[in-house]
């Protein structure tokens, strides 16, 4: 499986609860429909652990995550032509964005 992880903030004057409307209803619904997408997933950063605790300041707000099956389904769907001008067109909406890519080597589901 291919994950990519986009770590982001918003710029200064974005009104926050209007991006969550977008964010959480037309731009999720685009994400979940981008060809290859197994699952995606958006949350609110909260609190920054390290080992020695909790830590303040988080560097991040946001955190958007979308798995695809393997390495072609990532590029038929995420670095599809009509996807990266789409993602051209929506960047202005976030700032400082950090995009991850990786490979799932393991996966283990916890038992209930």
């Amino acid at each position: 499986m291919i994950r990519l992880t986009v770590l982001y903030n918003l710029p200064p004057e974005t009104d926050e609860a209007e991006f969550l409307r977008w964010r959480l209803g037309e731009h999720q619904a685009e994400n979940a429909a981008m060809p290859g997408v197994v699952t995606t997933d958006f949350g609110r950063i909260d609190q920054q652990w390290t080992p020695s605790g909790m830590q303040a300041g988080v560097p991040y707000r946001f955190m958007t995550v979308a798995d695809f099956a393997d390495w072609e389904s990532f590029e038929r769907g995420f670095l599809a032509q009509d996807v990266q001008d789409k993602l051209r067109e929506d960047i202005h909406k976030i700032h400082n964005p950090l995009f991850l890519v990786s490979e799932i080597l393991i996966s283990t589901q916890a038992e209930a």
